[in-house]
Parts: structure tokens; C-alpha cells; sequence
């Protein structure tokens, strides 16, 4: 299944006036209207009386929201970084002086597992509650072994908790960790370390599934990141990458180069790399642009991704929270998807496919969930609201009725 951008299943509001969705042993069967449905599924054997029923009348139904990047495991917070933006200090600026990535670096190393579980179930459960079903959730915030691995063994505990499946991602190459930052060469002996130390401790913990690097200026340049994404690529892990954020430093050109799965932020992407991006989806090896609007707009910058030039270059774009305790404080996946139609200008249909089945292929799950078809996963969300159109409509509100995982009702607020 490929990315559908802009092309959001419409099949439950064309199939007359009583659509249905039908799922057995938390596997979609079926999407039609109940009547055909029903006659459908009985001729295939089932047993309709076995079948629960939800009735979501006055609402819209859609795919369980993906949210295809995040920092969700991490200690501490950075509310001082508000002021210091808000007095013009730049993101590199905070990062150079000990804070941003460091100071939660400081924080989680001191935290346990159980306090970062703890931590972690909090914002899950805020996550469901605006109808997200699956999350990457990166570490990046040990830059040392152990607190590395301690990061993705807590996302693979919470994954395997639910309801909310997540795709753990190796982000050893975050930052330079504080040890090192006065070193000659600190970058370099860091990248040493995560190719001879790091990155084998991961493979050999088998938790990650991706990785990714900071390919930023100011942080690992574009030979750095290639060395750790091409060695990762070796262990089995999808390359993924931070890409142009704050100047256009390679990344898209990369992401390209090795069939990144995925290159994220690409605020300000040079038109080579924007080339790159849209010769790739053109020759069938798409690189899923996610970009993740709430970051640019809680960092305070005017220049916004280029959303626009993506999807008409044919470009997949997915949209993120980013969430994250410095850059991008919030779980609130519908709150991106308004700040990605009012700053990237996106229609809401694009930014709904943005957070469901191109999400997914970001995360390469696109044959699992990200859309309403049979023999997905039976993730699915019922929204207190006419039309899928009015989810970035009304930021801030509470729309979700009831959350579906794999078949199960995980959240309903119908009844309360």
C-alpha cells in the first residue's frame, strides 16, 4: 500500500445512508453499507449475532490516528526555553550554552525505568484520547549506552502494554553528550562511539526497529549521518533522519540517496533536496516527508515547510507532533494537523491522509493500518463530529467519541 495523499478513503460517506465498518479477530472484513455488509460477511460464515455493534450516528469514523515521530520517553521539562525564545535566543543557541537536548539528557539519565514507564503511560493515555492508535517513539535523550537502551526497553514495554502500538527508533545521534563536548574532534570521537559501542549494543537488544540521526549544521553533517544510517541499515534498522530543520544542511539529499524511509522537519530544504525528494517518489522509492508544524510554530519561526511543494511534486507528507519536553510540548496530533492546513496550508483531506495511511508508510506499517480496508488492523476512531473535514476545524476541542484497537473498544466517551 502506497501513500494516498489527498486521497482519503471516502467509501463510508459514498455507500448510501447507513455505511459500516465490520472487523472479526481484530482484522478489518469488511467497508460498505451495513446492508451489504452484513449479506457479505454472512455469506463468508460469519455469525452476525457474534458481532458487537457500535453506532456511530452523527459522528464520522476514520482510521486510529499514527503519529510517525515523537520523543514521548524522557525526564524533566524546559518551560525556561519559552522565555528564552520569547527574548530571541535560537534553538543551537540554547543547545551550545548546556540546554535544550542536554539539560533533558541530565534529567532522563537520572531516571529509572519505572519513572520513565510511569511518565510514558501518562502522555499515551493523553495521545489515545485525540485518537492515536499507533506512535514512533525515538530515545535520544541517554546519548550513553545504558540510558539508550534503558529508553527503548521502556518503549517496547509500552508497546507491548497497549492499547497504543509504538515503533521504537534508536536516535543515539541526537546531540554530542555533554563528556565529550570539549573534546577535539568531539563529533567525530562521538560518532566513533556510536558505531563501535552504541549501535551494536542496540542491534544485539533487538528492540529498535529504525534509526535515526540529527542531520542538522551545528550538529552531524551529512558524511556523519550517512556513516551511522548506512551502518544501522547493516543491523536492520530503516534509516530516518532530522532533516533541514533549521538550514538546509543535506538532509533531503540523503533521506533520498539511502532510501530513508522517512525525512522529518524539512522546514528549510535547498531545491536539490526537494529534487531528490520528489525523483525518488517518481522512481517508486518514496521518502515520506513528515513534517511537524507545531515545532516550527513553538519555536517561533516564520518560515514554514514547504507542504505545498511537496505534494505537488508528488512527495508523500506525513504530519507529526514531535512531541517533545523543549521544542514541541504537546501530544495533541489533531492540534498539528490544524497548525499543518492554517501554516502549510494543506486541505484538511491531505492532512487526515497525512496522519493515517502515509504516517504509516512513514513508519513502513502502511499494509497494517493508516486506512479503512480488509485485513488491516481494526484501528479506528469514531469522532463527535460530522465530517472528518472538522477535526484541524476545532483546535483544541475534545472530538474523540470512542477509540478502537484491533477490534476492541479502548476508550469511549459515548456512554459518559
Amino acid at each position: 500500500m502506497g501513500s494516498a495523499q489527498g486521497e482519503v478513503d471516502r467509501r463510508l460517506a459514498t455507500d448510501g445512508d447507513d455505511p459500516a465498518v465490520a472487523s472479526w479477530a481484530g482484522r478489518i472484513v469488511g467497508v460498505a453499507s451495513r446492508a451489504d455488509l452484513e449479506r457479505r460477511i454472512a455469506g463468508e460464515g460469519y455469525a452476525l449475532h457474534q458481532f458487537a455493534v457500535l453506532d456511530a450516528s452523527g459522528g464520522t469514523v476514520t482510521p486510529g490516528l499514527v503519529d510517525p515521530h515523537t520523543h514521548l520517553l524522557f525526564a524533566g521539562s524546559r518551560e525556561d526555553e519559552l522565555e528564552l525564545r520569547q527574548r530571541g535566543a535560537g534553538y543551537l543557541e540554547i543547545l551550545a550554552a548546556g540546554g535544550g537536548i542536554l539539560s533533558t539528557v541530565a534529567a532522563t539519565r537520572a531516571a529509572s525505568a519505572d519513572d520513565l514507564a510511569t511518565h510514558g503511560r501518562r502522555w499515551l493515555d493523553e495521545m489515545l484520547g485525540h485518537g492515536v492508535t499507533t506512535v514512533e517513539a525515538k530515545s535520544g535523550y541517554g546519548l550513553d549506552l545504558p540510558t539508550e537502551l534503558r529508553l527503548l526497553e521502556v518503549a517496547h514495554q509500552l508497546g507491548t502494554e497497549g492499547p497504543v502500538d509504538i515503533v521504537p527508533t534508536w536516535l543515539g545521534a541526537h546531540a554530542v553528550p555533554p563528556e565529550l563536548r570539549d573534546r577535539p574532534n568531539a563529533t567525530e570521537a562521538y560518532v566513533r562511539l556510536l558505531l563501535d559501542e552504541q549501535l551494536p549494543g542496540v542491534a544485539a537488544q533487538g528492540r529498535a526497529v529504525a534509526a535515526d540521526v540529527f542531520c542538522e549544521e551545528g550538529v552531524f553533517d551529512t558524511d556523519q549521518s550517512r556513516r551511522i544510517l548506512e551502518a544501522a541499515a547493516g543491523y536492520g534498522l530503516r534509516p530516518r533522519l532530522h532533516a533541514d530543520e533549521l538550514a538546509p544542511s543535506g538532509g533531503a539529499e540523503l533521506a533520498a540517496e539511502i532510501g530513508a524511509s522517512s525525512a522529518d522537519h524539512l522546514a528549510t530544504p535547498s531545491e536539490a533536496g526537494i529534487d531528490a525528494l520528489a525523483s525518488a517518489a517518481a522512481d517508486g522509492r518514496p521518502v515520506v516527508a513528515t513534517l511537524l508544524p507545531a515545532t516550527t510554530w513553538f519555536l517561533m519561526k516564520d518560515h514554514h515547510a514547504p507542504a505545498r511543494t511537496f505534494i505537488d511534486r508528488g512527495v508523500p507528507v506525513a504530519i507529526g507532533t514531535d512531541f517533545n519536553p523543549g521544542t514541541s510540548p504537546t501530544p495533541s496530533l489533531p492540534l498539528a494537523m490544524t497548525a499543518a492546513c492554517v501554516n502549510l496550508r494543506m486541505a484538511p483531506d491531505e492532512v487526515l491522509a497525512a496522519v493515517t495511511i502515509n504516517a504509516a508508510l512513514a513508519l513502513g506499517l502502511a499494509d497494517e493500518i493508516g486506512s479503512l480496508e480488509a485485513g488491516k488492523r481494526a484501528d479506528l476512531v469514531i469522532w463527535n463530529v460530522p465530517t472528518a473535514r472538522q477535526i484541524p476545524y476545532w483546535p483544541a476541542a475534545d472530538l474523540v467519541r470512542t477509540v478502537i484497537k484491533n477490534g476492541r473498544v479502548v476508550l469511549d466517551r459515548a456512554s459518559t
